[in-house]
């Protein structure tokens, strides 16, 4: 694993691991043995239907997520409803102990209550680590966070990164930015993709960057890989190695919405592959000074977005020979095969096969291409799914690592996979 990114403040202290996240658990242990305690001769009663709706209104929340709407190509876990459960537990028992205790009781119920729910919210968020400071929890603009007016434009006259010569008043962090990405070619109506720059992009005379592409999950948003996935710390702690150097990085939206879930495929849920293929890199060529071969050019991603960026891998190699995939499915997937096919394919199994990364990679050859696949130590079946489309994809021709991190699905894992991932991009690409 990479090393911890810095903490600046009390606002960067994890909201995963450590201290803090141990201190709340221990805090509402103590609170839930206090909701618990036994009040009154007839405690056993609303104990046992306190437990009853704690345990029955998750398992309902279960069937219908996870086998009836499935918003979400991934089966959510079940410590996620556990930890509803409980949750739920403390809110019912509470009322019980308000109504039943005494004076001092009812003092201590609110913020015994208060305690187990935020004892559950750090559990839950300890599954995919969606907010791993305090920072993105309260809402807090981020400190990389820069004015579009701001922006540099494209010269046309930048020079290549071996040849910059970093001035004197290069600042210590990187920008970020929302910023619109039209559609003239796909016509996909996306959110404004979030971008950051490197120190070395925000001083006159910078230098032509690398790029990289990264695509956010499902459900989810851009902005996800800069208050989840931590992309600004990332790239700011790589860039102070290098002189200020780092790829200029450019999240679009890849979905249109937080559930909708196009697969990254041109359908009539929306010309996604062309957005991606042509839109993009076209918008970021006239925006910024990049370089323009697209060896210098990376895909990626985060669960929806690791599939997405192998799908643009295998699809368009000429605009990105090299890919990310950091929790990835083994294929397109809206559930079943069968789902999938009916629904965005017209049950037509063929093309579904025209754009799933594993029959391409069996039926065509892609020398040159490289690429790193990342899984979660956690994540069950899918490590070995993923260690299958490895050797798949290495027999096509790609050179290809395969790397499985300590955690499951989170953001925790696909901040380290970035980490781990940009000294290759940068040896890659051209960056000293």
């Amino acid at each position: 694993m990479p090393p911890p990114l810095p903490v600046r403040s009390v606002l960067d202290l994890s909201l995963v691991a450590g201290g803090l996240p141990l201190a709340i658990s221990i805090a509402g242990a103590a609170a839930a043995v206090f909701l618990a305690w036994p009040r009154g001769r007839r405690w056993l009663r609303p104990a046992v239907l306190v437990v009853a709706v704690a345990v029955l209104l998750p398992a309902v929340a279960a069937l219908v997520l996870n086998v009836l709407w499935r918003p979400t190509p991934d089966v959510l876990p079940a410590r996620l409803f556990v930890w509803s459960g409980v949750a739920i537990a403390a809110v019912l028992a509470g009322v019980v102990a308000a109504r039943r205790g005494g004076r001092d009781t009812r003092l201590l119920v609110v913020p015994a209550v208060v305690l187990v729910l935020a004892t559950s919210g750090v559990k839950v968020n300890a599954i995919y680590g969606y907010y791993p400071t305090p920072r993105p929890l309260l809402g807090l603009a981020d400190p990389n966070a820069l004015d579009p007016a701001r922006v540099p434009h494209r010269t046309g006259t930048a020079v290549a990164p071996v040849r910059w010569v970093a001035p004197p008043d290069l600042p210590d962090r990187g920008a970020v930015l929302d910023l619109p990405v039209p559609a003239p070619v796909s016509g996909f109506a996306a959110r404004p993709a979030l971008v950051y720059l490197p120190p070395a992009a925000l001083v006159p005379g910078a230098p032509r960057l690398p790029v990289l592409v990264l695509v956010a999950g499902q459900p989810g948003a851009p902005r996800d890989w800069l208050t989840a996935g931590r992309l600004a710390a990332v790239l700011d702690v790589f860039a102070a190695a290098r002189r200020g150097l780092a790829p200029i990085v450019v999240v679009p939206d890849a979905t249109g919405s937080t559930f909708a879930n196009p697969l990254c495929v041109d359908s009539p849920r929306g010309a996604v592959e062309t957005y991606l293929r042509r839109d993009v890199p076209d918008w970021i060529r006239a925006r910024f000074d990049v370089e323009s071969d697209p060896r210098h050019w990376t895909i990626g991603g985060f669960s929806y977005g690791g599939t997405c960026a192998l799908q643009l891998a295998v699809r368009a190699p000429e605009v990105y020979p090299a890919f990310l995939d950091i929790g990835g499915q083994d294929e397109p997937s809206l559930g079943t095969r069968d789902q999938t096919v009916r629904a965005l394919f017209g049950g037509d199994d063929a093309r579904f096969r025209a754009v799933n990364p594993a029959d391409l990679l069996r039926a065509r050859r892609y020398d040159g291409v490289s690429g790193t696949v990342v899984v979660g130590s956690e994540e069950g079946d899918d490590v070995a799914k993923s260690a299958r489309l490895v050797d798949l994809a290495r027999s096509s021709g790609m050179q290809v690592r395969h790397l499985v991190l300590p955690g499951g699905h989170s953001w925790a894992v696909a901040t380290a996979a970035l980490q781990l991932a940009l000294p290759d991009i940068a040896a890659r690409t051209g960056l000293p």
